[in-house]
């Protein structure tokens, strides 16, 4: 099990992109949350196999692709914390 922590940087703050996020999360074995930053990003924190991982942010890359222009993020053991995957406000 991995944890990452993506900050995704351009038109992403919507609702819709958050929503988006969390309807392709749902349909893989992940974990976690993503969220609004104050300074303009938007921060996806997901636990789950590498796999599984790599197609939801490639999914989500190609779904969001015009609103997205940077994607940063740093890799980390996953702690086990979260149960399910939600929106954090």
């Amino acid at each position: 099990m991995q944890r990452r922590t993506y900050y995704f940087t351009g038109r992403v703050q919507g609702v819709g992109f958050r929503y988006t996020v969390k309807n392709v999360a749902i349909q893989h074995d992940v974990r976690g949350y993503v969220r609004n930053l104050t300074d303009g990003r938007v921060e996806l924190v997901v636990e789950g196999k590498e796999p599984e991982i790599d197609l939801l942010v490639d999914e989500v890359g190609q779904r969001m692709q015009g609103f997205i222009r940077k994607i940063d993020h740093c890799s980390m053991p996953a702690t086990g914390e979260f149960d399910q995957f939600h929106i954090r406000h």
